[in-house]
């Protein structure tokens, strides 16, 4: 009883910060340097992306015909970025697309093993929920064909059956697995015929819908849906519209949703609530004149595209807070955490091509931090995706160390799922999950646990909509030494131990 009112004062503690809690959004990036046959090394890459104030990341696995399961090499790469991405209390999305365009899988059988391949890394990594079916499917880059005769958009509907066969494989590991569909590129020609045909995301959100209805299909193919809303050039200022183009930036959001709503008004999939992710969004920076020896290739046309390091921090916060008052945006990656390189890809991280930090990176962490806490912007409306509210994470008291006790609050009934992981290794050690709605508390015995350094991952997300789950991390904390006792936990700042 002691320990629930404390618990109680704990959560009354916190209601100052809760008012702004509606707004909350997760903020990461996309970043493929987590990949790495060495533990430590992908540890030491997701250690940079927390301290950067960073919550999430993106990386990808690329899938090659006839592949059903993941093994080899990525097995490995995913399993050292998986445990570096728990004990780094960092949200890991997968991002499972073909190697190339040559390798879209366009027959039955090729769907079927691509969803086979993603629902295999679903299995085989439970702490994994969030995935991307396809990258940029609307570029003759990554998909191919883009038209066919009479100019049919044949990416559209070929992507359409893609995710569609991926969402049921997954879905079929898991109701709880997020599915995240579109990634689509910004601008597109929708020019059939052309030297790079490729479709603009106005163009293909309708024409994806039309696919969709064709199917007459009884189930959704997503729950969030991705975007990659790059400027060209990429000096525009983050609030710069496009109202008589077809392509899409952050500040574009109302067409956006008009697109969602009316490609899917009437049918089991949702249009206009359902959650968006601007899952690629990058600055390029100037390389100042004493680290230029750390990159090649930097007089790249593409190189030319960069600004000064104050105005890219300036940049990346005016984004998160646009994307903080956008109801239905769920969350924004930028790309990257560390520059590439080689100069004609891009230098948009908040690092340099050596880790060197840049000027910029404590105003973007800064910045970070405050929109995943909803507290950057002030917002005429509240998120559609924030339901948590009041996460306190406790650890044992020295007169009552049996018990591990977790308070949190659903503001709308949700789905949980809250582990005690062991902070040496990132593996669950104990889990406890179910619905909620309002304050609810979770007691986890402590006495089949040996002493040792712990710390908890709560995910919840509104009951049916796995495309509003939102995470939680606590930073480690001590079990069975004598000097435990109980305390508040932070649940914002991102986790290094």
């Amino acid at each position: 009883m002691r320990r629930v009112v404390l618990l109680a004062l704990l959560v009354a503690l916190l209601a100052p910060g809760v008012t702004h809690a509606g707004t909350g959004m997760f903020v990461g990036a996309t970043e493929d340097n987590v990949r790495s046959l060495s533990p430590l090394v992908a540890k030491s890459k997701m250690d940079m992306a927390a301290l950067a104030g960073l919550d999430t990341v993106r990386m990808s696995i690329l899938w090659q015909p006839g592949e059903q399961r993941l093994g080899g090499d990525d097995e490995i790469v995913l399993r050292n970025a998986s445990a570096a991405a728990q004990l780094d209390g960092v949200r890991l999305i997968v991002s499972i697309y073909p190697r190339d365009w040559r390798s879209v899988p366009l027959t039955s059988g090729a769907r079927g093993q691509f969803a086979s391949y993603a629902a295999s890394i679903a299995k085989e990594f439970p702490a994994i929920r969030d995935f991307i079916v396809g990258n940029e499917p609307n570029l003759n880059l990554f998909w191919m064909p883009q038209f066919g005769l009479g100019g049919v958009d044949m990416a559209a509907r070929s992507y359409e059956l893609l995710l569609a066969r991926t969402y049921d494989a997954l879905k079929l590991v898991s109701d709880d697995v997020n599915v995240i569909g579109g990634a689509l590129a910004s601008h597109g020609q929708d020019k059939p015929g052309s030297l790079r045909p490729t479709h603009s995301p106005t163009v293909f959100i309708k024409d994806l819908g039309a696919a969709y209805r064709a199917t007459k299909r009884s189930r959704p193919i997503m729950d969030m849906f991705a975007i990659h809303p790059y400027l060209i050039p990429s000096k525009l200022p983050p609030t710069f519209v496009h109202p008589n183009t077809t392509t899409i930036g952050v500040a574009d959001y109302p067409k956006l949703v008009k697109l969602l709503t009316t490609a899917f008004r009437g049918t089991p999939q949702r249009g206009e609530t359902l959650p968006i992710v601007y899952d690629e969004f990058g600055y390029q920076s100037k390389i100042p004149q004493e680290l230029r020896f750390v990159y090649s290739h930097l007089g790249a046309k593409a190189a030319a595209d960069a600004i000064p390091e104050p105005l890219q921090a300036k940049y990346y916060a005016k984004a998160f807070a646009l994307a903080a008052c956008q109801p239905t945006v769920a969350g924004m990656l930028i790309f990257h955490v560390v520059d590439e390189r080689d100069a004609r890809a891009w230098q948009s991280g908040v690092y340099y091509g050596n880790g060197r930090p840049k000027t910029s990176l404590a105003a973007v962490r800064a910045a970070a931090l405050s929109a995943q806490s909803g507290t950057l912007a002030a917002c005429d409306q509240n998120k559609t995706t924030a339901n948590v509210d009041g996460v306190v994470f406790g650890s044992p008291s020295a007169s009552g160390p049996d018990t591990l006790q977790t308070g949190f609050t659903c503001n709308l009934p949700c789905t949980y799922r809250l582990q005690i992981l062991d902070a040496t290794t990132g593996k669950p050690v104990a889990t406890a999950g179910g619905k909620a709605v309002g304050l609810t508390t979770v007691n986890f015995p402590t006495t089949e646990l040996p002493a040792g350094r712990y710390e908890y991952a709560l995910r919840a997300f509104k009951c049916g909509k796995p495309g509003t789950a939102e995470t939680r991390f606590s930073t480690a904390f001590a079990l069975g030494y004598a000097d435990v006792k109980l305390k508040q936990l932070p649940t914002l700042e991102p986790v290094v131990p």
